[in-house]
């Protein structure tokens, strides 16, 4: 079996015709070949949108909870509506192509397709995931940046297109960067007027006592499929869970706080805008390993 395995759809959207009559929902191809047109505007503008679905010990997880966020994404960019059957098969295919491993990950991706044309382009890519226990175990250092934006964009301007998991990610890239002179590991975004939103690609986990808690989706920021789980097992845990406006100061004082994602999973962050801060090492075992063995 290969270590990495690319499909391609026929039709990643039943709103759309497919690009070839009669041909199969989805084929392999190789991952190193050429196949995306240099017209598509997910290469020429950022057009389109993507999910990352993390696979753990060959458990695809959240999978029903990635493809109506990509359905959601793309209503936003008023792209045509992803068929979550087509995908869905996609993903599991490409989840079994490739060398069974602890930690993998199925990359969709779907573009408005060539300029011109009517037909989104659609696949999926899966592949190990490598390189997370550090940030698990030693913890991550952040920045707080502003990302320039109200808490409350989402309602005054639309258009901004925030809460979209769209492939316009050149802000996101150049946080880090951003973040990496400040000799940290992670940005977190906040608002001009003094909110915490979310990471650079992920969600943000603060503890207070038995509470957890994490900024609303109404303040323009991706609804976590990672951080949905992690608060359903929070309640399994005698825990209370809430989402809320929180001020840049709640991030200080939280007994402990992390970062969420699909890949990463839970990464305590061990220092704010370089104060250090405690890491809850119990926990964030237990939210590891729940979520490493998740079975959907």
């Amino acid at each position: 079996m290969p270590s990495t395995a690319l499909v391609l759809l026929n039709r990643p959207s039943l709103a759309a015709p497919a690009h070839v009559d009669g041909a199969p929902a989805h084929r392999f191809v190789e991952p190193d070949e050429p196949l995306v047109n240099v017209l598509d505007l997910g290469v020429t503008r950022g057009d389109g949108v993507f999910e990352t679905i993390s696979v753990g010990y060959g458990s695809i997880q959240a999978l029903d909870a990635h493809i109506a966020r990509f359905a959601k994404s793309a209503g936003i960019l008023e792209m045509p509506e992803p068929d979550a059957d087509a995908w869905r098969d996609a993903v599991q295919a490409a989840a079994a192509a490739i060398d069974p491993v602890d930690e993998a990950y199925v990359k969709t991706i779907m573009t408005r397709g060539i300029e011109g044309d009517d037909r989104p382009t659609g696949w999926a890519y899966a592949a190990p995931a490598l390189g997370r226990a550090t940030a698990r175990s030693e913890g991550i250092r952040v920045v707080l940046l502003d990302r320039g934006y109200r808490h409350d964009v989402r309602q005054t301007s639309p258009w901004l297109l925030q809460g979209a998991k769209s492939l316009s990610y050149a802000v996101n890239r150049a946080v880090i960067r951003e973040a990496h002179r400040r000799d940290a590991d992670d940005a977190v975004f906040v608002s001009s007027d003094g909110y915490l939103l979310e990471g650079s690609t992920s969600n943000i986990l603060l503890r207070f006592g038995d509470r957890l808690v994490t900024p609303g989706t109404n303040l323009g920021i991706l609804a976590g499929t990672t951080q949905g789980d992690v608060f359903d097992f929070a309640v399994t845990q005698g825990l209370e869970v809430a989402y809320e406006l929180l001020p840049i100061a709640a991030l200080h004082e939280a007994d402990a706080a992390w970062l969420l994602s699909s890949v990463r999973h839970a990464a305590p962050i061990r220092a704010v805008d370089g104060t250090p801060k405690p890491i809850d090492r119990t926990f964030t075992d237990a939210l590891n390993d729940f979520l490493l063995h998740r079975t959907k």
